[in-house]
């Protein structure tokens, strides 16, 4: 087998501390022997803090308002180009075993979707399925994260055929016939979907070796996922007396935006940020919570984690097993990360604090990725296709935003990106924020909102103190933020390969509001600021001119805004997730 394959392994809503060699708490031994082997990536961010977004890039290396999938209850649609589809172009076997989510839970007519009721469960249609799927060739997945109502597709056809006849008996109604479980899960672990994922993936990857087929395999667990639920003997792993438990800080919400300092409340009231086409929100509820039901779930996650770690670990025991480990990539990573006290937060939502938007990363190339290694520099999960079929020694379409981080995983360059971008438009317009990260400083707006957050993640790691009352800062950090939304856009080019009407939104770089107008060029960087009135012919350039500091603060924001509501929405939320 000549050409390198890629072995691409990814959990579910795992906070980045939670692998044994960050975390003295949590025991994830095949994790830490691949870190063991390759670099892990300590600042590694998701595009954005929910499923279908973040999966959504992972394949296409683009951000979530470029892709169109910017929400749950969205899909990518179908048209989008993906790395599979360049994969398979180039004679790669390409598979996916286990959660994909690229499309809503519950289709509609104008907006269908294959991974929605009642399809999921019609067994004999994903018996025979053999299509590809958003440049899969061969699929075997699943929607429900542990005991939910979810569940069908390849998993309950796996179950059948291991001989789990009775598996509604594991699961909720309507689908299953079993009361809500809670910590733990009483099907037995052999019947996990753990277990199925690598039992599927494993066999796959023998397929692809015994017919010498190079291969991109995406083995996608669904843990640590909630509902807080593991079969034994993983649900009493850890000991809820043993385990630290996040609080948060009194006071650190006083000077955060409304809907942070709502979460701290018993009964709040988040009804203004609900919009008729929105769908229902996630994480905008009570966060309250009592300490000792936390630990115990806690410890229940723990457990989720170290559980599908047993499995990460069968994998790559037979891809090593089967002389494939220096011809292979492997990559593991999570699509965002979790809460379960920092902040006072509980699971996700419209919070980004590391917690949710940072994620764990290893990669792993014997000979060539430095083993044992670890690294600071930035990484974001919308660089992923690109970096794969550099690897691999494929074109990279102009269209993928993301960056080559090449050479930046082998340890020849020091870092690919200065920045990363987050985004999260859980309502189109209501819940529409974006964050900025560099390597010191982290900033997240609102849109159209006089709001925001700053933290110095040097001196303040715990994001505590929020700086947003320093207007300088604030200023430089805006202007850094609109100049890298710029950057992000530059490869699309090829506008047919664009959602439709994106065009207009994608090179605005000169903004007028009356007396005033800013222009900027990024690509240098140059950066104009005139004053129309005494100066029509625009020949004296403000723009450094401190006496127009507060104008040329107010003018970026403006633009910066701008361009946020002219990203399209190709689809309304029309599920929940």
């Amino acid at each position: 087998m000549s050409k390198l394959n890629v072995l691409f392994i990814t959990s579910d809503q795992q906070h980045w501390n939670t692998l044994g060699q960050f975390n003295p708490e949590v025991r994830t031994p095949a994790l830490d022997k691949l870190a063991e082997q390759g670099t892990t990536f300590a600042r590694a961010y998701c595009p954005n803090p929910t499923c279908t977004p973040t999966r959504s890039t992972l394949i296409t290396g683009k951000y979530p308002s470029q892709h169109g999938a910017y929400s749950l209850g969205t899909k990518l649609p179908e048209f989008e180009p993906t790395v599979g589809d360049i994969f398979r172009e180039a004679g790669y076997r390409t598979a996916l075993v286990g959660k994909a989510h690229f499309q809503h839970l519950r289709g509609t007519e104008e907006y269908p979707t294959l991974e929605s009721y009642p399809l999921m469960q019609d067994l004999e249609f994903w018996k025979n399925f053999n299509e590809p799927f958003y440049g899969f060739d061969h699929i075997e997945v699943a929607r429900n994260h542990t005991d939910e109502a979810h569940v069908g597709q390849h998993y309950v056809l796996w179950m059948e055929e291991k001989g789990l006849s009775n598996w509604r008996d594991y699961f909720r109604s309507p689908t299953g016939n079993n009361d809500t479980q809670r910590r733990k899960w009483l099907i037995p672990e052999e019947y996990h979907y753990n277990a199925w994922i690598a039992d599927r993936t494993n066999a796959l990857i023998s397929e692809f070796k015994d017919h010498d087929e190079p291969f991109l395999m995406w083995a996608s667990f669904f843990d640590p996922h909630p509902d807080y639920l593991v079969p034994e003997p993983w649900d009493t792993m850890y000991n809820p007396n043993e385990i630290t438990v996040p609080a948060v800080v009194p006071g650190e919400h006083d000077n955060n935006p409304p809907h942070l300092q709502m979460t701290q409340q018993t009964h709040p009231d988040f009804s203004v940020y609900q919009e008729p086409n929105g769908n229902a929100n996630h994480g905008f509820h009570s966060h309250l919570h009592d300490h000792d039901e936390l630990a115990k779930d806690i410890a229940c996650y723990y457990g989720m984690v170290s559980c599908m770690d047993k499995y990460i670990g069968k994998i790559i025991d037979h891809l090593d097993s089967l002389g494939l480990a220096e011809n292979t990539l492997v990559v593991f990573t999570s699509d965002h990360g979790h809460y379960y006290g920092q902040h006072g937060l509980i699971a996700k939502g419209a919070f980004h604090y590391d917690d949710g938007i940072r994620v764990p990363m290893i990669v792993r190339l014997p000979g060539r990725i430095a083993a044992g290694a670890h690294s600071a520099t930035l990484q974001s999960l919308v660089d992923y296709a690109p970096t794969f079929l550099s690897f691999c020694g494929l074109d990279i379409p102009t269209d993928m935003t993301g960056l080559n981080q090449q050479d930046v995983w082998l340890g020849d360059e020091s870092q690919a990106r200065a920045h990363v971008i987050v985004e999260n438009r859980h309502q189109p317009t209501t819940i529409h924020m974006k964050t900025y990260i560099d390597a010191r400083y982290k900033l997240t707006l609102y849109f159209n909102r006089d709001y925001g957050e700053i933290f110095d993640l040097q001196n303040d790691p715990r994001e505590v103190s929020n700086l947003w009352a320093d207007e300088p800062l604030r200023a430089q950090l805006i202007e850094k933020f609109l100049h890298a939304e710029m950057l992000k856009e530059e490869p699309l080019t090829d506008q047919s390969r664009c959602l439709p009407n994106k065009a207009p939104a994608m090179y605005i770089r000169s903004f007028n509001a009356g007396r005033y107008q800013i222009n900027f060029h990024p690509e240098e960087p140059r950066y104009e600021l005139f004053e129309l009135f005494e100066d029509p012919a625009r020949t004296k350039n403000l723009w450094d001119d401190p006496d127009f500091a507060q104008v040329r603060a107010e003018m970026v924001r403006a633009l910066l805004f701008g361009r946020w509501g002219l990203e399209p929405l190709w689809m309304p939320r029309v599920a929940v997730a």
